[in-house]
């Protein structure tokens, strides 16, 4: 064989610096955001925040009540007995996600600290996972330690749920499921595995992936120490071409569990809120997700006088101005046709209350919105939605499904709202057991199961029938 050169033409997706961007921006909640906003313009002069504002403009208000922004519209329901007036006054609700109107007026909107794995646990009820295999995750969720490996191994589950007569291949297949959730390389045996689940998690067509999962599964200690000749050697490749796989290795989080460590009580503001104007339930931004931001026009009108060093600074500077401005444009339309998704598939919600709760899931918004689910994740993730009800959590209009007698489903945030209801309802003589609520949510078309109604009242906090009627 003789050496040649050889053109060849072909076509490649890259996550390019705007789009990295992009998604860091997208998953931050508003008080983040004003964060990291702050950071990016202490260290690029051409961007400029307008934060010097009058404490009028400060205030936290209702923004459908400014006429000056377009209002984007979505049908809802045309009841005449409809609950909600054009006229309600839109301060009500303001609580942390309660289902009932009268105890939103006057309770916190302080939000309990998450756990540590709740992000995941809520993400596994919205895959369909088989009841065998959803023990399964929840087992591995539970055995994951601080950094969110499960470094205990495939044994431990084998042993924890040895009633289940598991072969190990079964908690394999469940655990590599686990991996794909958000944050990518949770529930990884090690580092190597959880780097390579990160690194498969690309674009097949990412520069250097291939060559990135060689090195991680070949020789991550040389990695470590940058002996990047030794790893061309062993490789076989050039050094250029190990510097630059290196350089896309550590943009992975070799840590993924380390980020959803239990949070303190924080204020909720909400980021986007709706309001029935003329018979239609209206969504929109609020201002904190749309921030005034800008170029600073005496640095731009330097870059024209300026060397040929400056120049290219301020050159470079003003690209990555531009592209923040873009990016910032990106999210607000995101979590604009998120919500306005989620108002448009919930608004029986609106109009009647939790007991209309549809169930709901990532993949029904992402196929909507031509989004990917881990998108839509990423934007649901710490962000608030006030309404007349209450103010809530993204995720608190996504559930799964309980079985109805007609074929259909029903929300399982529904079927606790009527848990709830029917137990405020009870004679107070006579409380209702759990196969009795069950029989009564059988008699309103939704087959549950007891153990199933006993699950819910537990994560309602209810008592039991006998501890409900020593109560009283």
């Amino acid at each position: 064989m003789k050496p040649g050169l050889q053109l060849h033409l072909n076509q490649q997706l890259v996550l390019t610096p705007q789009l990295q961007q992009a998604i860091r921006l997208l998953q931050l909640s508003h008080m983040d955001l004003e964060v990291e906003l702050r950071q990016i313009a202490e260290a690029n002069p051409l961007i400029e925040l307008e934060s010097d504002l009058d404490q009028e403009d400060a205030k936290v208000e209702d923004p459908l009540e400014t006429e000056t922004e377009p209002v984007i519209e979505i049908d809802a329901l045309d009841d005449p007995g409809e609950r909600f007036e054009e006229d309600l006054d839109f301060s009500r609700g303001s609580g942390s996600g309660s289902s009932h109107l009268d105890e939103d007026s006057m309770e916190s909107q302080d939000v309990a600290p998450q756990g540590r794995w709740e992000h995941l646990l809520w993400q596994i009820t919205l895959l369909r996972l088989s009841p065998r295999d959803r023990q399964i995750a929840e087992t591995i969720i539970d055995a994951l330690d601080e950094d969110g490996y499960l470094h205990e191994g495939i044994d431990t589950i084998l042993a924890t749920l040895a009633a289940l007569s598991l072969d190990p291949e079964e908690i394999e297949a469940v655990r590599r499921r686990l991996q794909q959730l958000d944050p990518i390389g949770i529930a990884s045996l090690d580092l190597c595995d959880c780097l390579c689940a990160q690194l498969s998690a690309m674009p097949e067509n990412t520069p250097q992936r291939v060559l990135a999962q060689r090195i991680v599964t070949t020789n991550i200690e040389a990695l470590a120490k940058r002996d990047y000749t030794r790893l061309a050697r062993q490789l076989r490749v050039d050094r250029e071409a190990i510097a630059l796989a290196a350089v896309l290795i550590r943009t992975l989080d070799p840590k993924p569990g380390e980020n959803l460590a239990a949070t303190p009580t924080e204020y909720v503001q909400p980021d986007a809120y709706v309001r029935r104007i003329k018979g239609r339930w209206c969504v929109r931004l609020s201002s904190s997700n749309r921030p005034r931001v800008g170029l600073n026009q005496h640095y731009c009108s330097l870059i024209a006088k300026a060397s040929r060093d400056d120049a290219s600074y301020l050159k470079g500077q003003l690209q990555e101005a531009r592209w923040l401005l873009k990016s910032l444009d990106a999210r607000a339309n995101t979590l604009q046709r998120v919500a306005e998704t989620i108002v448009r598939q919930q608004s029986a919600f609106l109009d009647f209350g939790p007991e209309a709760m549809r169930p709901l899931v990532l993949r029904e918004v992402a196929e909507e919105l031509d989004m990917h689910e881990s998108t839509i994740s990423r934007v649901t993730t710490r962000k608030y939605l006030h309404t007349p009800r209450g103010t809530f959590d993204f995720k608190y209009f996504f559930s799964s499904g309980v079985a109805t007698e007609d074929g259909g489903s029903a929300s399982a945030t529904a079927v606790q709202a009527l848990i709830r209801k029917l137990v405020s309802d009870e004679d107070p003589c006579q409380p209702l057991s759990d196969q009795a609520l069950a029989r009564e949510l059988g008699q309103l078309g939704i087959r549950v199961a007891r153990r199933t109604v006993a699950k819910y009242r537990e994560a309602l906090r209810i008592l039991c029938s006998n501890e409900r009627q020593r109560a009283r």
